[in-house]
């Protein structure tokens, strides 16, 4: 793994603006990375990285160029292992907020502050972006049925184990507080997309607070996207995990890292 150098940034006192870092989690994002990059309102953001999972295309490249601190996987360790290394290389940089943008323009950079708003003004702990929350907005946006279905399905099944109402768990446009990230054992999830589910058990787990903002969905050409056989494996992962937190809750064992064993360090 290469890493471009860490600029640490100064000491804020309480009072200060918070600190926010942009994440970008990238596979072969080379077609759409300039958009997203663009997007982002660099106004309320301080820092943007960009991990590159073995890309095959220009995604590194073009990353350089656009003067964004770039880290290199070796080899591809996927979407959740991807996210291990944004969280870790965003709190190593001293990062109080950390907003989760995918670098395939799914998801829109635009929209940044009302993402980070609830963490600035402590309603929240994690801040999710709901393409479920307007109704007629995911069908709108081009989202095939069979995963709206998918979403709303499992969603329901998700609130009622979890006893919360969200829209949606399915989302990939996510901000976190530093509080969050430190409180719970994400580098103990899985490297696959079955982490974004693992976080969230662990953070209601902790105690910690989710509110949900409206965005619009975007489906198109160059947006990455799992297929249909992808997207059940991924659905029966999700129940595996809501099945080992009701194991969990019973007083069984921890099939995964559900909680940080007492007198951890977060790492």
């Amino acid at each position: 793994m290469s890493v471009e150098p860490l600029v640490t940034p100064v000491l804020r006192g309480t009072t200060a603006k918070p600190y926010v870092v942009v994440v970008l989690p990238a596979y072969n994002a080379a077609r759409t990375l300039v958009r997203t990059y663009r997007d982002i309102p660099k106004e309320v953001v301080d820092d943007v990285i960009l991990v590159d999972d073995a890309s095959q295309d220009d995604t590194v490249e073009i990353a350089r160029l656009l003067n964004l601190r770039v880290i290199q996987h070796d080899k591809n360790l996927g979407y959740g292992g991807n996210q291990k290394t944004c969280y870790r290389a965003a709190l190593e940089s001293g990062a109080d907020i950390v907003v989760m943008v995918h670098p395939d323009y799914q998801y829109d950079p635009t929209l940044i502050p009302q993402m980070i708003a609830p963490l600035q003004n402590g309603q929240a702990d994690c801040v999710l972006g709901s393409r479920m929350l307007h109704k007629g907005g995911a069908s709108a946006g081009g989202m095939p049925i069979y995963k709206q279905i998918g979403n709303r399905v499992l969603t329901t099944i998700e609130n009622l184990i979890l006893g919360q109402d969200l829209s949606e768990y399915h989302t990939g446009y996510r901000a976190y507080s530093r509080r969050l990230l430190t409180s719970i054992p994400f580098t103990e999830n899985s490297n696959n997309f079955v982490f974004d589910t693992e976080i969230i058990i662990q953070l209601l787990v902790a105690g910690l607070r989710i509110k949900e903002i409206p965005i619009p969905t975007r489906y198109f050409a160059h947006a990455s996207s799992v297929d249909l056989l992808k997207s059940i494996q991924y659905g029966l992962a999700i129940l595996k995990r809501l099945a080992f937190y009701l194991i969990w809750k019973a007083g069984g064992r921890q099939y995964f890292s559900i909680t940080r064993p007492a007198g951890a360090a977060p790492r």
